[in-house]
This record gives structure tokens, C-alpha cells and sequence, in this order.
């Protein structure tokens, strides 16, 4: 296979220093803190919250409700 002649001839250096660049290194960064809890979870709990309280809400309505009822039909001695 004939070789292939670049447009660009290598050059070195005979006095000096010789760099070479992207020599891959390992860099330290300071430490992410992650949350215990994802934001969605987080939401997620809240929904579930408010969920129950409303629930609680229409348990206790419910039970003044009947309790008054309860209340008007006894029979009077």
C-alpha cells in the first residue's frame, strides 16, 4: 500500500521543552451533596399528605353529620 505524504511535516524542537497536550489527568472537584429525598418524592409525600387530611376532614363531617341526625330522631321521653 504506497503511504500517504502529509500536507504538514512534523517539527521538533531542539532547544527547550517538549509539551504534549491532552494527557488525560484526574481532577478532583469538591463533593456534591445529593438530597436525601428527590424533589418528585418529596411532592410525591406532600400529595399523599394532603390526601389523608382531606380524607380525616370528610371522616369527621361525616360523623357530626350522623351524630346530629342521631340526635334529632330519638324519640322524646
Amino acid at each position: 500500500m504506497p503511504e500517504v505524504k502529509s500536507m504538514f511535516r512534523e517539527v521538533l524542537p531542539k532547544q527547550g521543552q517538549l509539551s504534549m497536550e491532552d494527557i488525560p489527568t484526574m481532577v478532583l472537584c469538591k463533593p456534591k451533596l445529593m438530597p436525601l429525598k428527590s424533589v418528585t418524592l418529596e411532592k410525591l409525600e406532600k400529595m399523599q399528605l394532603e390526601a389523608q387530611e382531606a380524607i380525616k376532614q370528610q371522616d369527621l363531617a361525616l360523623k357530626e353529620q350522623q351524630e346530629t341526625v342521631d340526635t334529632q330522631w330519638q324519640p322524646k321521653e
